[in-house]
């Protein structure tokens, strides 16, 4: 059905799917009025709210479908709803045979809604705006609660196929994780027939829980033992929130001899790769700025190429965003950063940059409440740009993949070593050395480093150091 044909839209879903996040989507496009969840059994729309549209509850008890009629009547624009597995059947059984209905199936990984709702129950948030009023909590698994959650769940979701496809209809699927994904956004707006990009900034709903499934629960092994016995996933995973990236063209570095192509993992440390390559190119020259065409005629013309990326510790990484762009106070495009983190998330940063009385003490105390920032920026928990500088690893080294697969992942721990190879492999005999990457900073990694550090990048950072394998920093001047 073309999507200019539907008068209203419906977000089919359950509890603690994502449905707040995609409604602040959808009404951030000029011309929806999206209204809550118009069948919920204790509210008419939004929480304490007893009328809506001139109708009362019992008149919507009455006659669930004259509510739908009255508010097609009463929007301005595309209006549309939030409707759960526990709302009204009648209602449900309405809008799924109505093809009048655009119906936007919402559906999320059944062992996250399950504890995700249990954590709500119990801290009594149910929509989060910042990290800031985040509450956190641990709950218990339940086999047998989560098997009937499950039951429930599926035969919602069987009902929905099943009637689609009985009335030849067909509807737009989004999963949790798709809420992030711009592309999948716009796409829903064609779907609905919106000729208007949304306003982001009515966009405010955060992750509330960024953490693995198996922090949030306090008998983890059975919900392990339990989904494992159903062929579920398991629940070490953790959750990925940061936005999606671009390969970063545009950073690539290329030698105009030889054959060899850097694919930089952005960063704050400064990078010594490009210096190398350019000592190590016959020419001395070092190509940059390519378009994907350029990419592809270089390759053509470098047979035998080789190309590679670099990871570092996320410490020794998130250390150098902190000392190049965090502390200064004259990088205008983190000025707003670094104000928010003054002001709002209790990152003690001085004044003025540089400052005399900047103690070790004071560094150690700024970085690791900027660490703590981390965790929560990283886990979709803040308003503000998570920036490629702190950006976790795997998802920048992901895009990159995604365009185009390095030869060599090279860790910076044995960086020299095996970018040497990699020139060698390639043809090259002058082979250079290669520096280490640096950041300009009042202390130094080693001085500032201790335990309380080291949990702190590793709870901010526990995608990257479960992915690549990374333990505990150590200082690598150390004997």
């Amino acid at each position: 059905m073309p999507a200019q044909d539907f008068d209203y839209f419906v977000v089919l879903a359950g509890m603690r799917t994502g449905s707040n996040l995609l409604e602040e989507h959808l009404a951030a496009f000029p011309g929806v009025d999206s209204y809550g969840e118009v069948f919920n059994p204790h509210f008419f729309g939004k929480p304490e709210t007893q009328s809506l549209f001139g109708l009362s509850m019992a008149a919507r008890e009455s006659d669930p479908v004259r509510v739908i009629g009255a508010m097609r009547s009463n929007a301005r624009g595309l209006p549309g709803f939030r409707l759960f597995y526990d709302h009204d059947p009648r209602a449900i059984d309405h809008v799924l045979k109505d093809p009048k209905a655009a119906k936007i199936v919402l559906t999320r990984r059944p062992i996250d809604s399950y504890v995700s709702l249990k954590i709500a129950r119990k801290t009594g948030q149910w929509w989060l705006g910042d990290l800031k009023t985040a509450r956190a909590a641990k709950v218990p698994f339940d086999p047998e609660g989560y098997a009937e959650f499950l039951t429930t769940l599926s035969a919602f979701q069987s009902n929905i196929a099943l009637t689609l496809q009985r009335t030849g209809q067909t509807a737009f699927h989004i999963s949790y994780d798709d809420l992030g994904d711009s592309d999948v956004i716009a796409g829903l707006g064609r779907f609905l027939g919106l000729e208007h990009p949304q306003d982001a900034d009515k966009i405010r709903a955060k992750v509330q829980n960024p953490t693995s499934l198996a922090d949030r629960l306090t008998n983890p092994q059975l919900a392990e033992d339990t989904l494992r016995s159903i062929a579920m996933p398991d629940i070490g995973q953790v959750p990925h929130h940061e936005p999606d990236r671009g390969p970063g063209l545009k950073f690539f570095r290329a030698c105009e001899t030889a054959p060899l192509l850097y694919m930089p993992i952005r960063g704050a440390g400064l990078d010594p790769i490009p210096d190398w390559l350019e000592a190590c190119d016959p020419g001395q020259e070092v190509i940059s700025g390519m378009t994907q065409r350029d990419l592809r005629r270089w390759k053509r013309q470098h047979p035998g190429h080789r190309s590679f990326t670099v990871v570092r510790h996320p410490l020794a990484r998130a250390h150098d965003a902190f000392c190049r762009f965090i502390l200064p106070t004259d990088e205008a495009n983190y000025a707003d950063i670094r104000t928010e983190l003054a002001q709002r998330y209790d990152v003690p940063l001085p004044g003025e940059w540089p400052s005399q009385s900047w103690s070790l003490e004071d560094h150690r105390a700024a970085f690791l409440a900027f660490l703590t920032f981390l965790k929560g920026s990283l886990g979709g928990q803040t308003s503000l740009r998570v920036d490629n500088t702190w950006a976790t690893q795997g998802t920048l080294l992901g895009a990159i993949a995604a365009f185009a697969i390095p030869d060599r992942v090279v860790r910076e721990s044995a960086l020299n070593e095996t970018i040497s190879a990699l020139a060698s492999e390639a043809g090259l005999t002058n082979i250079p050395q290669c520096e280490g990457f640096t950041a300009p900073g009042p202390y130094a990694l080693a001085d500032v480093h201790n335990d309380d550090i080291e949990k702190a990048a590793e709870a901010a950072y526990r995608r990257d150091y479960m992915m690549f394998g990374f333990s505990r920093w150590r200082d690598p001047q150390a004997a």
